[in-house]
């Protein structure tokens, strides 16, 4: 069987494509980077190693890369003979491959009337969706039908930390050893692709929200509040003692919200919700809290791990959701001249000030009752570090 999986990094090699092997798929990685490609053809293999007390490694075989930049016609033939696409190339690199995805789907039509699934395993809500969508836009009148009957979109929720790392070997990743790849059933087309490590379910919003709301939920604490106490890496802000309070109590928010919004069993959720400060706390995969903390406007939006669950929590509970808005505060206190949307952030506060500058990147009304209980927390908090 054959895999065509878009990303040859460092989740997507040590995650997708460790899962893929695992189920006996060959994997064509394709990249732009020249370096991983080349060094994947002549490989042809590469160890992924479990970031945790008694190390595990998997060598990974079966594999090889294709450059899109200087061979985009391999791309597109092998897509023709693929048995399934994934990707994992961030929200952002979507829309950039689905014209050479559309035109791989295309010359497939010419030879095969096989279904096919493309599924996007990005860390966003509905990113098979968008695919699809860009995918369509290159196609005409005539084919979306066809393109429509044949290939499915399957949404997918997928969590794995993969931390920023370097290794003699380039192609060697460590991961940690819990994962979770859901995917939405009712999308398939044609057969399921049998992966062990996939959990196929018919309605894939109470998950991705699960997982976003509490997996990216509280990796902001450490990486925002954590860069507000001159920590560094996110292990380090791990071991402070105001920094476990707030992530519990962020947790407990977003955890209150989600068991009232899908019914999920309040025990089971709280064993789930221990499980991630864990992984949280492991110093095997600790990362860098810049990296975790990248694009604060992003994670301030209106759907996104904090605004969402805050909102949500106060419509069904009523009450104000303290430490989610103190995470909110310690976003926008974060600097960092490296981070782009970091610079503008700051900037629009100091143009516009911060309650404003919270009003238009969440897209909250001007009223909201959110935004006076951030002010609040945001006065505490720059209060007590003075």
């Amino acid at each position: 069987m054959l895999a065509v999986h878009f990303g040859a990094g460092n989740i997507g090699r040590g995650f997708i494509g460790s899962l893929l092997y695992q189920a006996n798929y060959h994997t064509i990685f394709v990249d732009v980077n020249d370096e991983v490609i080349q060094k994947l053809n002549e490989k042809q293999q590469y160890n992924v190693r479990l970031a945790a007390e008694t190390s595990k490694t998997l060598t990974v075989k079966n594999v090889s890369g294709i450059n899109s930049i200087s061979n985009p016609n391999k791309v597109i033939q092998a897509i023709v003979e693929a048995d399934i696409v994934t990707t994992a190339v961030g929200p952002n690199i979507l829309p950039v491959i689905s014209e050479l995805v559309a035109e791989g789907l295309r010359e497939r039509l010419k030879s095969s009337k096989k279904p096919l699934n493309i599924i996007a395993c990005e860390n966003m809500i509905g990113g098979s969706s968008l695919l699809k969508e860009k995918v369509m836009e290159h196609v005409t009148k005539e084919e979306f039908i066809t393109f429509d009957t044949m290939f499915g979109f399957p949404n997918a929720a997928v969590d794995r930390i993969v931390p920023n790392q370097s290794h003699h070997d380039l192609l060697e990743v460590s991961v940690e050893p819990y994962y979770e790849w859901v995917v939405e059933e009712t999308a398939i087309k044609g057969e399921k692709p049998s992966i062990e490590g996939i959990t196929y379910v018919s309605d894939l919003t109470p998950y991705i929200e699960r997982k976003l709301f509490t997996v990216n939920t509280g990796h902001t604490v450490p990486a925002y509040v954590g860069r507000y106490l001159g920590y560094t890496t996110i292990n380090d802000a791990m071991n402070d003692k105001t920094v476990q309070e707030i992530i519990r109590g962020a947790l407990t928010e977003s955890g209150e919200a989600l068991i009232q919004a899908y019914q999920f069993d309040r025990e089971k959720h709280q064993a789930y919700v221990d499980k991630i400060i864990e992984r949280f706390m492991n110093p095997y995969i600790s990362d860098e809290v810049t990296r975790v903390g990248r694009g604060p406007i992003r994670k301030l939006g209106p759907q996104d791990r904090l605004i969402r669950p805050a909102t949500m929590y106060m419509d069904v509970t009523g009450k104000a959701p303290r430490y989610l808005a103190k995470t909110i505060a310690a976003v926008l206190e974060y600097h960092n001249e490296t981070d782009e949307e970091a610079v503008k952030l700051q900037q629009m506060i100091t143009n516009k000030g911060y309650e404003k500058t919270v009003q238009l990147v969440s897209e909250l009304d001007v009223d909201h009752r959110l935004i006076p209980v951030v002010m609040k927390q945001l006065e505490e908090m720059k209060a007590l570090t003075g």
